[in-house]
């Protein structure tokens, strides 16, 4: 299997573009579980990563707290809000494999904080392209080259995975 190299910048820059995506869906979590801080944590921890944190246990803690949030609660825009923040506190901890499984892991944070948007506009598909497109326009430039350096994603059958494939396309530019 390939190898990618991933630079602790490299690291540092996604985690930053992912926490950046995730807050913009964070209040549709909380509004639905305000009594749960797991996604706004792990949110915070991968913020703590970019200031120049070291890849510890916490953050992948954080970003498992974030899942079991994400299970949790009975909302499917929340469910995805919680999802995009797990994805977030993991982006440290990317593999440098050249996968396209490794590519979801890059794009995982932007594309739920999408369908999170949709999913709270009743399946309006303006609102996850709305999100979509910020995200290509605040995507640094270490994420884009990462990403090139990975296979290109396929469009597949699911909202999802069509998600996964526009963002990927985009930002391969």
């Amino acid at each position: 299997m390939d190898e990618v190299t991933i630079s602790e910048e490299d690291r540092r820059q996604l985690a930053l573009w992912a926490a950046d995506c995730v807050e913009r869906a964070l209040p549709l979590f909380e509004a639905k579980a305000p009594a749960d801080p797991r996604p706004r944590e792990a949110v915070e921890g991968i913020r703590a990563f970019v200031r120049g944190g070291k890849r510890t246990a916490k953050p992948r803690s954080l970003a498992w707290a974030g899942h079991a949030a994400a299970r949790e609660v009975d909302d499917p825009a929340a469910t995805a809000a919680a999802r995009a923040a797990c994805h977030a506190a993991a982006t440290p901890y990317i593999h440098p494999l050249a996968t396209p499984h490794q590519s979801k892991h890059v794009l995982g944070p932007a594309v739920y904080e999408a369908f999170a948007r949709e999913l709270a506009a009743g399946d309006d598909t303006d609102a996850a392209d709305e999100e979509i497109r910020w995200a290509i326009e605040h995507a640094p430039p270490e994420v884009r080259a990462l990403l090139r350096r990975m296979p290109a994603r396929n469009p597949g059958r699911s909202r999802l995975d069509t998600l996964y494939h526009e963002l990927d396309a985009a930002l391969r530019r």
